[in-house]
């Protein structure tokens, strides 16, 4: 039995930050999280010297990171590259994301999810596909000649067992129909709206029928006008989780900062939409034949239309602080357990509090991340070994 405690930092737990308490850690998951004069004797205990100890960040949305990309390699050794590299920025739980490609290269990237969860990779829940049963009229980045119908056949892959993963689907409304989207959500598929045209009405249907969020909020969909709601405007009403991207370039602060009055907080969800940047070294990848340039925090192709982001979970953390006036208990929210809650996976990550993997992250004032802990497993060694190599 591997049995330590979390002690002398500043916990987050559901009321907000609080000092004095001892998190017990028993074989990977949380057993107690009480007073430290309360800890027994016996237990090791490991002094956080007053940092402050939030659950680990989970992230529905990366494409890539570690200079990989996941659909250049839908491989469990990309996905094992790209969880390392966030894992630096307090990402303990994530989806691989696959943007629109042809359905065997999906049955590849399911496949290698599987696999890689198998396998023992840390923070692996599932992966995320994004298309191409999408819009051609909101397509962004995406490359249309990878676009389907959602048929019996890619109903039957998604929906397959994947090593018990979560699938997150996005898809347009308009381009598929409810008996689908109802099969979909039995089999339990996550649904999410994105890269769509949808009307108002055809929206609060799709809620109606399985949908339960929308892919990055604001960016490839119908907007909010004064006639006509759009997708926006159906998200905002409903009680769907949005995610959304905090970067200051996919969506300004002042539209973000409207949309938090707008609708619960507890149903926004913080994503990085990253791409091999992130954690990576280089200042451009390719994205399905196409050169993307990173400049400025924010990734472009020739068009200058964004492709993706060079944002982590950390500065995902930090900017819903800095540009939208979170606090950071709010902020911590959404980046854990709305995202937690949003896959149906709350009753095993997402909050400090006892029966609850032991997914963690500390981060110091500035909140730049000092370690992280995925099912009481630290990286505390893999920190040192990197710091070591920076500085050599």
């Amino acid at each position: 039995m591997k049995r330590f405690a979390l002690v002398g930092g500043r916990v987050m737990t559901d009321e907000g930050l609080a000092d004095g308490l001892a998190v017990e850690i028993v074989d990977g998951r949380i057993a107690t999280v009480t007073a430290e004069d309360r800890l027994s004797d016996d237990v090791e205990q490991r002094d956080l010297d007053g940092a402050l100890l939030l659950p680990g960040f989970i992230d529905t949305q990366v494409n890539g990171g570690g200079d990989v990309l996941f659909n250049d390699a839908p491989t469990a050794e990309t996905i094992a590259r790209i969880g390392a590299a966030h894992r630096r920025f307090g990402t303990t739980g994530f989806l691989p994301t696959l943007i629109s490609d042809d359905l065997a290269i999906m049955e590849q990237a399911l496949s290698a999810m599987a696999e890689a969860r198998a396998g023992g990779v840390p923070g692996v829940l599932g992966a995320h596909i994004e298309g191409p049963f999408i819009s051609y009229r909101r397509q962004g980045i995406h490359e249309s000649e990878h676009f389907r119908p959602l048929d019996r056949t890619a109903v039957e892959l998604l929906a397959r067992d994947w090593g018990g993963g979560r699938v997150l689907a996005t898809l347009a409304p308009e381009m598929v129909d409810d008996e689908a989207v109802q099969q979909l959500a039995a089999a339990g598929v996550v649904l999410a709206a994105g890269h769509t045209d949808a009307s108002y009405t055809r929206m609060c249907s799709a809620f109606a029928h399985g949908f339960t969020g929308v892919t990055h909020l604001f960016n490839a969909m119908s907007p909010l006008t004064s006639r006509e709601p759009g997708v926006v405007g159906a998200a905002l009403e409903s009680d769907a989780w949005c995610g959304i991207i905090v970067d200051g370039r996919h969506v300004d602060p002042v539209v973000l900062r409207l949309a938090l009055r707008s609708h619960r907080l507890d149903r926004f969800v913080l994503v990085s939409d990253a791409m091999p940047c992130v954690g990576g070294n280089r200042s451009g990848f390719v994205l399905q034949g196409k050169p993307i340039s990173v400049r400025d925090g924010a990734c472009y192709d020739a068009e200058g239309r964004l492709a993706g982001s060079d944002l982590d979970m950390a500065n995902a953390v930090r900017n819903a602080v800095e540009m939208l006036g979170l606090d950071l208990a709010t902020a911590s929210v959404m980046a854990s357990g709305a995202p937690a809650s949003f896959l149906g996976l709350d009753r095993e990550i997402g909050r400090i509090a006892p029966g609850l993997s032991a997914d963690l992250v500390l981060l110091d004032d500035d909140l730049k991340v000092l370690e992280t802990w995925i099912a009481g497993e630290s990286d505390a060694a893999t920190r040192a070994a990197a710091s070591v190599v920076s500085d050599a």
